[in-house]
């Protein structure tokens, strides 16, 4: 610490104007010289570091802005794709909605559909097995007709005489003829 004191003391005994040297002593020269500097460098750089940390202050400011109107516009883009999102998960579920109406519509049409077909199919059937038992009916109707007819004229010709006969033909030609008028 006395060489601290003692070099300021030392400050102020300056030689004589017309000697020139050194100081040897470093830790005077080092402490004038650095307040020279450091007063130089605050005197001289004060506007310069002011200009720096203001030029840094407003590229901060500026990026905070930008920053701030990307964040504005990321959320609002992010709103806009919520509610996209918001209609197309509401047309989804209206579109299953609708498609398993739709299913459920054509699952009773095509049910429907079967049951009239089943119907129709029922009806043709007992149409058919009708016009089959008519036909059998018909059948059997002539055959019995053909074997009573061919047992009557067996009948006939053995119990007629040939002038029964001729009458007989004869009434039954009058009645064909009489029919055969009416009909024109």
């Amino acid at each position: 610490m006395k060489n601290v004191t003692d070099s300021f003391v030392f400050l102020g005994h300056w030689p004589s104007a017309g000697s020139f040297g050194f100081n040897t002593d470093i830790l005077a020269t080092n402490l004038i010289n650095l307040s020279v500097v450091l007063g130089v460098l605050i005197f001289f750089g004060k506007g310069v570091l002011s200009d720096l940390l203001d030029n840094r202050k407003q590229r901060i400011l500026n990026t905070i802005r930008n920053s701030d109107e990307l964040r504005g516009k990321a959320i609002e883009q992010l709103e806009k794709a919520r509610a996209r999102l918001k209609k197309v998960e509401i047309d989804a579920d209206q579109f299953r909605v609708n498609g398993y109406s739709e299913i459920e519509r054509e699952k009773m049409n095509l049910i429907n559909s079967t049951y009239k077909t089943l119907e129709q199919f029922e009806n043709y059937k007992n149409e058919t097995i009708q016009f089959e038992q008519q036909k059998a009916i018909n059948q059997v109707r002539q055959r019995v007709f053909q074997q009573a007819l061919q047992g009557a004229l067996g009948t006939l010709n053995s119990s007629l005489n040939n002038e029964l006969h001729l009458r007989t033909i004869n009434a039954n030609i009058g009645m064909f003829g009489a029919m055969n008028e009416i009909t024109d």
